[in-house]
């Protein structure tokens, strides 16, 4: 929550940028930010969609690490499975268990930051005008069906499983070392601890930023047509099997008619969002595992 919470302005920059990729006001990301809080404000412009993000954290973050130290304690304790290997499973398995209410959290809090405040003049091109979110959830019901709430479902699982399994097995990796470099001692000051979780974080959040854009775009869609996409002619066997995927074909219609760089549109304050985000949860993190060890004594530390 506190991670999100200081990062939330710069999701919504990053899906300003991906939603309207054509908008030459959203296309860096400084001016971005200073042009969204200067027409919108901060709280209605920058941190539009901030309710339902907040209040998805609270069952998707403990399905994520219940399961998540779970099975890396089992797989590597239990069954002697090689460390990098555990955590990525145990990322995978985390994200797995948090998507049933991450994907619903996610859709409107996306949609919520493109469109902005009610009546909002500066993103008619959204498609859509909440009056907040319980009008959203019920304007999207009724209009739509509850099975949008679903809507990128499984793009979303594409760009938050790699991201995660990424994440934590870089995490665990890039922590071992700066114990290492800390003497061998496992309770690091506090700012190699931000650096650690920030390189993980950030890193993971580079490699997949076309993952996310595919995501954002198929959420914010709002109707029928308005999420296909005009994919590359298939020319062999290989590009004929990938053709079937809702996927492949969004990202290919991306590179098609905006090039690699509209794939990693938002990916500057992606970087700088899944960096800080991560480093400040991580923190966190290692705190609550030792708290928790000198509450509980039953060696809960990672």
């Amino acid at each position: 929550m506190v991670g999100d919470t200081s990062m939330h302005s710069l999701d919504t920059v990053k899906t300003r940028q991906q939603g309207f990729a054509h908008h030459i006001k959203y296309k860096n990301m400084i001016p971005a930010y200073l042009t969204i809080f200067r027409e919108e404000g901060f709280f209605r412009g920058l941190y539009g969609g901030y309710t339902p993000a907040i209040l998805g954290l609270f069952p998707l973050t403990a399905a994520f690490f219940g399961t998540y130290e779970y099975t890396k304690r089992k797989l590597i304790g239990d069954y002697g499975m090689n460390e990098t290997i555990s955590y990525f499973i145990a990322g995978v398995l985390g994200d797995l268990a948090l998507s049933v209410f991450y994907v619903p959290s996610e859709l409107l809090k996306t949609r919520l930051q493109l469109q902005g405040k009610h009546n909002n003049l500066y993103t008619k091109g959204s498609g859509y005008n909440y009056r907040g979110l319980i009008h959203a959830v019920s304007s999207i019901s009724k209009t739509e069906g509850l099975g949008t709430f679903a809507f990128g479902y499984k793009e979303t699982l594409f760009r938050d499983l790699p991201f995660s399994a990424l994440q934590f097995a870089f995490y665990e990796k890039f922590r071992q070392l700066a114990i290492y470099y800390n003497h061998k001692d496992s309770d690091l000051p506090v700012w190699l601890e931000l650096a650690t979780g920030a390189a993980a974080g950030g890193l993971a959040g580079t490699l997949t930023t076309p993952l996310d854009v595919i995501k954002t775009r198929i959420q914010t869609a709002t109707g029928p047509s308005s999420h296909e996409f005009t994919p590359l002619v298939p020319k062999n066997s290989f590009d004929k099997f990938l053709h079937k995927s809702s996927t492949y074909n969004a990202l290919a219609s991306i590179y098609k008619n905006e090039g690699i760089l509209g794939a990693f549109s938002g990916v500057g304050p992606r970087f700088i969002w899944t960096g800080i985000q991560s480093s400040i949860m991580l923190l966190l993190y290692q705190v609550s595992l030792k708290k928790l060890d000198v509450i509980m004594g039953s060696g809960l530390q990672a």
